[in-house]
């Protein structure tokens, strides 16, 4: 019989779930306090909760969330990062962890609805940021743009300098008419 505790911890876990634009699962055998306490850290930098989960419990939510194909992964030690925006970022930063000799393991990521293998999480790591995109469609936008005005800005100049030149000539020939008839 279910305990209210768990009750709560499984509705709590599974609103997570449901809420999360991204989730990753994570194998954290053999990590230290101070390796989890620096990767938290990392992780809430970036707006993301990492969460030490129990399976059995885990296995309920993701069913009350309507999340299938999770189950296979919640064997063993399991810690999930629940992400509420880009996915890239802490992706990244779990990658970085890996890489930087942290025992951790990505068993499978969940984006947009999409189960993910660990290597297709450590190619997600491999992409920009969404910022970085943004800066790349920005500066690509705005090239033609400065372009533009460049050229505009050229032509402007170009008829300025030719109607002051024509306002020379006038002058001139004005000039010339005004010392012809004295």
């Amino acid at each position: 019989m279910p305990t209210v505790e768990k009750t709560e911890a499984v509705s709590l876990l599974a609103r997570k779930m449901a809420e999360a634009d991204a989730i990753f699962l994570a194998d954290f055998h053999g990590l230290d306090v101070d390796s989890v306490t620096r990767l938290r850290r990392s992780l809430r930098g970036a707006g993301v909760e990492y969460q030490v989960v129990k399976n059995r419990l885990a296995k309920l939510a993701a069913s009350d969330a309507g999340l299938q194909g999770l189950e296979q992964y919640l064997e063993g030690p399991t810690a999930m990062a629940f992400v509420q925006d880009d996915p890239v970022a802490p992706a990244k930063i779990l990658q970085e962890f890996i890489d930087s000799g942290g025992k951790l393991a990505i068993k499978t990521g969940l984006v947009d609805g999409q189960i993910l293998t660990a290597e297709a999480v450590a190619q997600l790591a491999k992409l920009p940021s969404r910022e970085e995109l943004i800066g790349q469609v920005v500066g690509s936008v705005q090239a033609p743009l400065y372009g533009l005005s460049a050229v505009l800005s050229g032509l402007l100049r170009g008829l300025v300098g030719a109607l002051s030149a024509i306002a020379d000539q006038r002058g001139e020939v004005d000039a010339g008419e005004g010392d012809s008839e004295a």
